[in-house]
């Protein structure tokens, strides 16, 4: 297997320093250092998967996988009080819709009025 060499996979080995608000065995959860709003953090898989393309149809692992992406998200949002205001949650996939960093991951916005169209 490839060495993950984005900034999320030397954030991963520690390589690189990252608010951590959660952690287990799958995946990690950090603060994004350019927000986009007052709570924006990321949600990665300790699996290196580029992005959703990545994800076989007939793996349960990797079903299980983004599930569990989501389930830990809302966890996070609740913890980070988002849960009477919402939260916004993107996965962008593919550099044409503004994916930056080729390693999977979810992004948890919240914070402040998101709502669309804007007002």
């Amino acid at each position: 297997m490839d060495k993950n060499d984005t900034i999320f996979g030397k954030i991963l080995r520690g390589e690189l320093p990252s608010e951590r608000v959660y952690e287990d065995d799958k995946v990690l959860a950090f603060k994004d250092i350019n927000a986009a709003a007052p709570v924006h953090i990321l949600v990665i898989p300790r699996k290196h998967l580029v992005n959703l393309f990545d994800v076989e149809m007939d793996s349960e692992e990797d079903k299980a996988l983004v599930g569990h992406i989501m389930a830990v998200a809302a966890q996070v949002a609740k913890e980070q009080g988002l849960e009477e205001s919402g939260f916004r949650l993107v996965l962008n996939n593919g550099a044409g819709v503004g994916q930056t960093v080729f390693h999977m991951h979810a992004h948890i916005i919240g914070g402040r009025d998101l709502s669309w169209p804007p007002g």
